[in-house]
């Protein structure tokens, strides 16, 4: 048994040598055409959880993710027949990737509206259209911050890495064709109409080519990876960025599989790396103590902790302090640490926060010529109870100053 074992591994090795030698003369100049015909039996089969091994296995071996991006379109034609083959798995209502599937449906539909209304030249409607088409981008940030993380964990890292890439792109190119529209055809129609058109041809090309990879390569290499825990973590987590033109069903993982998970908010603590133990587990991560002070004194905020029984039970200590304080405030009365003149105001914030009138408070004041904001938050548990008061404080004077853009990448950065 363990001879037929270490013989179909090393079939399958073999197998996946193969394909990746494929791409890579696709790399080095071969044409789709070619490689199709010399290797047809080889591409006839190929599995959509293959592809993504190859390309993962490629940027490990020092191809880049932007040499990947550029012919990723490429590999999908030279694997196309195999692809569209498979058959497309079923899905259960309300699964993320029902809905990411539905999301796409409705963003073809958005696709066709704005080019009707450029067809038309009905260019009012076809800003508005592109604003509606704008709201898909919830569909990659979903992708982007829950369900690549989780496919991460799995290995699963240069597929999804080179997806962001494109989805950047297509930001980029939204950008851009809401800037031609913004500025209007002026008084030559016909250079404007050709300019709209070369932006938003390529751009919708682009994202209709992103539905066939998502349904024919990141869904079933999603399916095969991640456990009904996991794909309900995901459901639970979505709402939170929302969706595109879609009211995802109720999602219940199914029960053999072990999960029904609620108040999912990241992977459940059996899955916690050994290196974790003995961290504080919060809603969205953990920290150690000392990460958790470093973390907040580092934070460009002066801010300062009022339990419920209105005691100061902590102030940050870094070095955005705004009004001085010091280790002996801790379980003063937040109103015999303020003068006297204003205690009544903090009094009546408070009492507004402790009988659920209000949730916040702001203040801005000048200081030797500083811009300083000043707000209060009520702090309620899930259950509504109130359970004290933060206050944070601000020097927002070069804030209010800037101007233009500073992007932590180029224009493909990935705001939309």
């Amino acid at each position: 048994m363990s001879d037929m074992v270490n013989n179909e591994t090393l079939r399958q090795e073999e197998r996946k040598a193969a394909l990746k030698g494929i791409i890579l003369s696709l790399h080095a100049g071969r044409t789709v055409d070619e490689v199709k015909s010399e290797f047809a039996a080889l591409l006839r089969d190929v599995g959509a959880g293959e592809i993504a091994e190859i390309e993962q296995a490629l940027i490990a071996g020092g191809v880049t993710g932007a040499e990947i991006k550029r012919l990723c379109d490429v590999h999908v034609a030279v694997f196309r027949d195999a692809l569209d083959d498979q058959p497309e798995p079923g899905a259960r209502p309300g699964h993320p990737t029902e809905t990411l599937q539905a999301e796409n449906a409705a963003a073809e539909c958005a696709i066709v509206a704005l080019e009707q209304a450029v067809a038309a030249s009905d260019w009012e409607q076809a800003q508005g259209r592109l604003d509606t088409l704008r709201e898909y981008q919830k569909h990659y940030v979903r992708e982007e911050n829950i369900l690549f993380p989780y496919l991460e964990k799995h290995g699963f890292t240069g597929p999804s890495s080179v997806m962001w890439a494109i989805h950047d792109d297509v930001r980029a190119g939204w950008k851009a064709l809401d800037a031609l529209l913004a500025a209007g055809p002026g008084e030559d129609e016909a250079a404007f109409r050709a300019q709209l058109e070369a932006t938003m041809e390529p751009l919708n090309t682009t994202i209709r080519d992103m539905f066939y990879k998502e349904e024919r390569i990141l869904i079933p290499a999603a399916l095969e990876r991640l456990s009904s825990e996991e794909w309900q973590a995901i459901r639970e987590q979505g709402p939170e960025v929302g969706y595109f033109q879609v009211e995802p069903d109720t999602y219940q993982a199914p029960e053999q599989e072990g999960a029904q998970v609620a108040e999912v908010r990241g992977p459940a603590p059996e899955e916690v790396d050994q290196r974790d133990r003995g961290l504080i587990q919060l809603d969205t991560g953990a920290m150690s103590t000392e990460e958790i002070n470093l973390v907040l004194t580092h934070m460009p905020l002066d801010f300062t902790f009022v339990d419920a029984d209105d005691r100061v039970r902590y102030f940050s200590g870094g070095e955005e302090r705004i009004f001085p304080r010091s280790p002996a405030i801790i379980g003063r009365t937040v109103q015999r640490c303020h003068p006297p003149a204003s205690v009544h105001r903090v009094q009546e914030i408070l009492d507004d926060f402790r009988d659920g009138r209000q949730d916040t408070a702001a203040f801005w004041i000048q200081m030797q010529g500083r811009f300083i904001h000043i707000r209060y938050f009520a702090l309620r548990d899930r259950d509504g109870q109130y359970r004290g008061t933060l206050e944070v404080s601000q020097d927002v004077t070069a804030i209010r100053e800037l101007e233009g853009e500073k992007r932590l990448v180029g224009e493909n950065g990935g705001d939309g």
